[in-house]
C-alpha cells in the first residue's frame, strides 16, 4: 500500500477529489507458466503496490502449431494453458486471502494471445470463483464478456509494439468499448512512438510504427494507457520495469473507486517510481473528453520520484511544449522557512558478478523527520518461462517506525554494465539546515550532513573493490522534484489530443492518458 500525498502536494487531484492508486494488472508466476508462487508473488505486490492482478495464461487461438521452428514455445504455452485450467477455481481462495478492502486490492486476470489482433488481458472486477471467458477475436471477447460479467470486466492489448500479425497491436480490431485503455509500457519497452529512449529487445522482435500509442491517436481512436511489469518471476510492480496509476475517488475510496477509474481511462504509465502527474482542462482530466473551446487551458500537477528533467506536453502528436523546472521553478508546495523538503534515494547492490548479498539496516534522520517512504524493490530481469527464475530470496522489508526505518532485502550484482539490478528505497523527508542523515548498512555505519547530498550523491563500498557498494543519491530542491502550472493551449479543435510526459533524470519516465477534444458521445 502507498501513502497518499498530503494534500498539500497534491492541491488540484484534491480539488477534483481524486487520488492516485498504483498497481500491475499484469505480470505472471506459476500459476500458468512462469516463475514463482501466487502467494510469494501476492505477498510481493503487497510491499509497494495499493492493488494487483496476478495474469494466468490462458488461450491462443492461433498459435502456430504446425511449424517446427517454434515448437518449444507451443509446447510451454500448451502446458501453462492446461495448467491454469486446472488451477483456475482454487487460485480465488489465495486471491482473497491476501486480499484487503482496507489498502491492497487483488483482481482476477488472465491473457489470450492472438497473432492477427494482438495480446489481451482480461481483469474481473470482483473475487468472486468465476469461470475463465475465452474467446477468439476482440469482438467475440467483448459480446462474451458482456453476457457472462455485465461491467465487470475488461481487457486491454498489452505490448502494444510488437508488429501487426507478431502479437502487436490491431488497431483496426481495437474496440474502445471492450478496453478502455491499452499497455503502453512494461518490461518489453515502450510504445509511445516509433522512436523512444526504451526500445523493444525481447525475441519477439522490435517495435513497429503502425503499432504505437501515437498510432492510435493518428486514428482518431480513445484510449488511455497504463504500464505494469509483464514479469514472469512473480515479482509484479518490479520497479523499473513498469506500473501504472489509476486516479480514484479519495471519498469512498477502494476496489470500486480503481475499477471507476480504470473504466474511465483516468490511468497513467509509470516505469517504476509511483510519480504524481495529474493534467486538467476545463472540468476534464486524463482520459477524459473535453469541449472544443475557443481558448483552453491546460493545468499540470507533478510530484516525481527525483529530480524532473522535462515535463513534455503532446498535442496531436506532437511535441506542444517541453517545461524543465530547473528554468521555470513552480514548486506545489514551499518548504516551510528554515525547512527543506526533499526525497532521499538509497540504493543498495553492486559487487562482485554473479553474486548477491542480503543487506539490513536502519536510516534515521536528526533535525528533521520522515514523512513517507517509498520501497523500490525489483525481481530479475525474466519475460520468459525459458530463461531464469524466481531467485528464492527472502521477502524484502521496509519497515517506518516511527524515526527510524528499518530495511532487509537482497541485491544481486548488475549482470553487466547496462542492466541494473539493485534494490533501493526513498524517503520523503522534511529536514532543517542542519540535518543529519544517520544509517547503518550491515555493520557499516554512515553519518551524513544534509548539506552533502544536496552537493552531490555520496557512495561507498561495504569492502575492498568489487564488495557491495551503496549509494545515497543528491537531494533535491522542492522546485526539482515538483511543478505546478496552468498552460494557455489557444482555440481546442474537436478531434484534437493532448498528454503529458514526464522525464527524470535518473531515467524514471511517467504519461498520461490523452485528454481528447470533441463529442463524449462519439
Amino acid at each position: 500500500m502507498t501513502a497518499p500525498l498530503p494534500d498539500r502536494l497534491a492541491p488540484l487531484a484534491a480539488a477534483r477529489g481524486v487520488r492516485a492508486y498504483f498497481g500491475d494488472i499484469h505480470n505472471h508466476c506459476a500459476l500458468s507458466y512462469g516463475h514463482g508462487s501466487l502467494d510469494g508473488a501476492l505477498d510481493r505486490a503487497a510491499l509497494q503496490l495499493d492493488f494487483v492482478s496476478i495474469t494466468g495464461h490462458a488461450h491462443w487461438p492461433d498459435m502456430p502449431v504446425d511449424d517446427p521452428a517454434v515448437a518449444h514455445i507451443v509446447d510451454f504455452h500448451e502446458k501453462g494453458f492446461a495448467k491454469l485450467r486446472a488451477g483456475w477455481k482454487d487460485h480465488f481462495e489465495t486471491l482473497s486471502r491476501h486480499n484487503d478492502e482496507n489498502g491492497f486490492w487483488v483482481f482476477p486476470g488472465y491473457e489470450i494471445h492472438s497473432c492477427a489482433d494482438g495480446d489481451y488481458t482480461i481483469v474481473y472486477a470482483d473475487l468472486e470463483p468465476d469461470p475463465i471467458v475465452l474467446a477468439d477475436t476482440p469482438a467475440e471477447l467483448r459480446t462474451r464478456l458482456a453476457a457472462d460479467k455485465g461491467g465487470r470486466a475488461l481487457a486491454f492489448p498489452h505490448h502494444i509494439g510488437y508488429r501487426q500479425g507478431a502479437r502487436g497491436i490491431n488497431w483496426d480490431t481495437f474496440d474502445p468499448a471492450l478496453s478502455p485503455f491499452v499497455e503502453m509500457f512494461s518490461m518489453h519497452g515502450c510504445a509511445e512512438a516509433s522512436e523512444t529512449s526504451r526500445g523493444y529487445l525481447h525475441s519477439m522482435g522490435p517495435v513497429d510504427g503502425r503499432s504505437t500509442m501515437a498510432e492510435g491517436l493518428r486514428r482518431g481512436a480513445r484510449f488511455g494507457i497504463v504500464g505494469n511489469t509483464d514479469h514472469h518471476s512473480g515479482f509484479p510492480g518490479s520497479w523499473g520495469h513498469g506500473r501504472m496509476a489509476a486516479y480514484g475517488a479519495i471519498d469512498g475510496g477502494g476496489r470500486e473507486a480503481i475499477w471507476a477509474a480504470m473504466r474511465g481511462r483516468h490511468t497513467n504509465a509509470l516505469t517504476g517510481d509511483t510519480t504524481h502527474l495529474l493534467i486538467a482542462a476545463g472540468d476534464a482530466i486524463q482520459g477524459d473528453v473535453a469541449a472544443p473551446a475557443p481558448r483552453a487551458t491546460l493545468q499540470i500537477e507533478a510530484v516525481a520520484g527525483g529530480f524532473i528533467d522535462t515535463i513534455d506536453i503532446v498535442r496531436n502528436g506532437e511535441l506542444f511544449t517541453r517545461i524543465s523546472p530547473d528554468l521555470t521553478p513552480a514548486p506545489v508546495s514551499r518548504s516551510a522557512a528554515g525547512t527543506v523538503e526533499t526525497v532521499l534515494y538509497v540504493e543498495l547492490g553492486w559487487g562482485a558478478r554473479r553474486t548477491s548479498h542480503h543487506w539490513t539496516g536502519t536510516v534515521r534522520l536528526e533535525n528533521g523527520a520522515i514523512d513517507a517512504v517509498e520501497p523500490r524493490f525489483r525481481g530479475p530481469e525474466v519475460v520468459s518461462p525459458l530463461e531464469g527464475g524466481d531467485n528464492a530470496h527472502p521477502l524484502p522489508q521496509l519497515i517506518h517506525d516511527g524515526e527510524t526505518v528499518r530495511f532487509a532485502v537482497t541485491a544481486e550484482a548488475n549482470p553487466n554494465n547496462v542492466t541494473s539490478a539493485t534494490q533501493g528505497f526513498a524517503l520523503r523527508l522534511t529536514a532543517r539546515a542542519d540535518a543529519v542523515i544517520h544509517a547503518e548498512l550491515d555493520e557499516t555505519s554512515i553519518s551524513v550532513p544534509l548539506t552533502r547530498l544536496m552537493e552531490g550523491a555520496l557512495s561507498g563500498n561495504l569492502g575492498p573493490i568489487d564488495s557491495p557498494a551503496f549509494r545515497f543519491h543528491m537531494l533535491p530542491q522542492p522546485h526539482q522534484w515538483q511543478w505546478a502550472g496552468t498552460l494557455d493551449l489557444g482555440a481546442a479543435e474537436p478531434g484534437e489530443t493532448v498528454y503529458a510526459r514526464l522525464c527524470q533524470r535518473d531515467g524514471q519516465m511517467a504519461w498520461t492518458s490523452p485528454i481528447f477534444f470533441g463529442d463524449a458521445a462519439q
